[in-house]
């Protein structure tokens, strides 16, 4: 029995808004006006639709598709994640049949000449570079572009701008985002690259109102917000901070305090944004035993059903801590099963709170009564920099469940790395413009040089949105300057004689681009030098490992794995021998090269024997969804392999034996 708290002191401002909580009364479901503008003009003309969350975009793209299928057209339905690519293809599979919808991941290829087709935007875009090399007619005359702020990401935006730029203009698209300030000038740059008009759709309203409380160091509820200003509890806090920041006297969220403040006014569930994954973890270990009945049937149910297919879910070690507390922590660091596990024990209406890092907040797929915020700042992949008001409107997107809340909330609560005026700034502003992130490549220019001359790709450059100003003279500035970047890499594939002094690839150059990896040169001289030639399944699963990884980062390895691995120590150790003089090469002409490190090699090597997954994350400690992810991208290089077999057909042979043996439970 869980210890009974005090009751929280609450301000009577506080509670006129928390007079909103309750379930909404069932009502038959009509389309909201932006949706009818939105499904009709999308079957003449572009759309871009920006609403906010649960507003329900989906329903736009199911009206669509089913407009366009009526006339035997067909629908290309992509998403930024293979999560959500699997989740829609279901969600389809129910409205239109599963014979009639396909899905292409890197994971996954079914039913490929459906006429509806849900997968990663990077397929699309590798579908975009096969048709316009063939010179063959894309099958497809709807793309939908789900979650289409992703334009913006730093890291894969230039896959969405690409695919933007390269689709044929009878191809229609429709665009569907929560968060795009600039909307109208995307647009705008639709229309002038595809030379037909784009339409706008906006829509402002969430669907549930969002209200924002403070929840003080002593416990006392208040609103955040008075009028435009902070109400004069936050204020008080907010000077004091400037204090504690010269300081460093701020104090840690107390986890079981703000839970039982949620659980005493009915603002659970609730998603509780914290730092790091360590500390998901931690909260989760500390917080208090639920009120709720650890043995309800139907939780129970539940439990079973959800991991009848994933047995080994039922012996995670955080298995008994959900059931216990209600509550589940959700971060990267998890292997994908027990996330999407984490995530439908939130949807059903299981979980009282999830623990959850801001990184994940784009990605989740369980909205809940209220978004609990500790921090304002978030890990961008190196280190810890200031959110934005685009981060800030993704988690709090997550608040208030249509259908099942009169209204969201998020509750803001002070702490060791908390900006109150930061915060309240962020609340206070739209999410900032998207931007370009066009970027030239080893793997764009070759596959754009099977389909383009030099010429023909500098024109290309030209419809980047990075060169899409009203200032004519700062277009030609971004112009020439991704014009030089692509005569950089050219120049380089000309000198390795991937293409020739015309632009026009060469043999190699032509199953080079069939290469479409973050590393496709160094890959290739390994293709060419031999290196991958008599290699066991398991071998050339470790030595492509090292390749995949986006960031350098050290593993501690067992002994007992060095002495496991020492055959593949030997032949790792020739691939950097003949990787040197060309990563030299690359190295002195300014292009960045990855470090070849052995963990990664080792890890995939060991899973490709048969090593169990217990037993290899014993022996490499890393946390389970990196090593999960490491061995999936993994998968992903080797799959593309296949691609060269009329070329190297021992290799991709050797490839296809290796796959079934990285793509085994508890990955998939």
């Amino acid at each position: 029995m869980a210890p009974v708290a005090r009751p929280t002191r609450i301000h009577p401002a506080a509670r006129e808004m928390l007079a909103n909580i309750g379930k909404p009364e069932p009502s038959p479901f009509r389309p909201d006006p932006f949706q009818q503008e939105a499904s009709k003009a999308i079957l003449t003309t572009d759309v871009l639709v920006s609403a906010p969350t649960g507003s329900g975009k989906t329903w736009i793209a199911l009206q669509a598709a089913r407009e366009y299928l009526k006339h035997g057209a067909r629908v290309w339905y992509a998403t930024p994640l293979k999560a959500l690519s699997n989740a829609k293809h279901q969600e389809f599979g129910v409205e239109f049949g599963a014979e009639n919808v396909g899905i292409l991941t890197g994971d996954r290829k079914e039913n490929p000449d459906a006429p509806v087709i849900v997968g990663t935007t990077e397929i699309l875009r590798n579908q975009l570079y096969d048709a316009m090399h063939s010179g063959e007619r894309l099958p497809v005359d709807l793309v939908i572009l789900d979650e289409a702020h992703y334009l913006g990401d730093p890291d894969r935006g230039v896959v969405w701008e690409e695919v933007l730029i390269y689709l044929p203009d009878r191809v229609r698209i429709l665009l569907l985002s929560a968060t795009i300030s600039n909307a109208e000038q995307v647009a705008a740059w639709l229309s002038h690259i595809r030379r037909a008009a784009c339409r706008v759709v906006l829509d402002e309203v969430r669907p549930v109102p969002l209200y924002v409380l403070f929840r003080s160091t002593t416990g006392e509820l208040t609103p955040f917000f008075k009028g435009d200003r902070l109400f004069h509890t936050v204020a008080g806090y907010a000077r004091a901070e400037k204090q504690s920041r010269k300081f460093g006297e701020r104090v840690a969220p107390d986890v079981n305090g703000i839970v039982s403040t949620l659980r005493e006014f009915q603002l659970l569930p609730a998603i509780v944004f914290l730092k790091s994954r360590a500390d998901c973890d931690k909260a989760l270990r500390e917080l208090q035993l639920s009120p709720l009945a650890a043995d309800d049937g139907a939780f129970q149910d539940a439990i079973e059903a959800e991991t009848q297919n994933y047995p080994e879910l039922l012996t995670q070690r955080q298995l008994g801590r959900l059931i216990q507390c209600r509550a589940g922590s959700h971060h990267a660091g998890q292997l994908p099963a027990w996330r999407l596990f984490v995530e439908r024990m939130m949807a059903l209406g299981h979980l009282e709170v999830i623990f959850s890092t801001s990184t994940v907040a784009a990605g989740v797929n369980f909205p809940a009564r209220t978004v609990v915020i500790v921090q304002s700042d978030r890990f961008d992949g190196a280190t810890f920099v200031d959110m934005t008001a685009t981060d800030l409107h993704q988690m709090t997107g997550r608040a208030g469940r249509r259908g099942m809340d009169k209204a969201g909330f998020t509750l803001i609560v002070p702490g060791k790395f908390m900006n109150l005026e930061l915060v309240a700034e962020l609340l206070r502003s739209p999410p900032e413009p998207l931007e370009s992130r066009i970027m030239v490549n080893f793997s764009m220019a070759l596959n754009l040089l099977l389909s383009h001359d030099p010429a023909g790709i500098k024109e290309l450059m030209g419809l980047s949105f990075a060169a899409f100003h009203e200032n004519p003279r700062e277009a030609r500035k971004v112009h020439q300057r991704l014009q030089k970047e692509f005569q950089r890499h050219l120049a380089v594939l000309q000198e390795l004689d991937y293409v020739d002094e015309k632009g026009t690839p060469a043999d190699d150059g032509r199953w080079a681009a069939q290469l479409r990896l973050d590393h496709p040169l160094l890959i290739a001289e390994l293709i060419r030098r031999g290196t991958f030639v008599d290699l066991e399944p398991q071998e050339l699963a470790g030595l492509m490992a090292p390749f995949v990884l986006d960031k350098e980062r050290e593993v501690l390895m067992s002994k007992a794995l060095w002495d496991e691995t020492r055959p593949l120590w030997k032949k790792w150790r020739r691939m950097l021998r003949e990787l040197k003089p060309r990563a030299q090469y690359l190295y002195s002409k300014g292009f960045s090269v990855p470090s070849v490190m052995f963990w990664p090699a080792a890890a995939a090597y060991l899973w490709g024997q048969g090593v169990e997954w217990t037993e290899l994350t014993r022996h490499v400690r890393a946390d389970e969804g990196d090593l999960a992810m490491l061995l999936l991208r993994t998968a992903d290089h080797v799959r593309q392999l296949l691609s060269l077999e009329r070329e190297k057909p021992l290799l991709a042979q050797t490839a296809r034996a290796t796959l079934p043996l990285l793509l085994r439970l508890p990955l998939v």
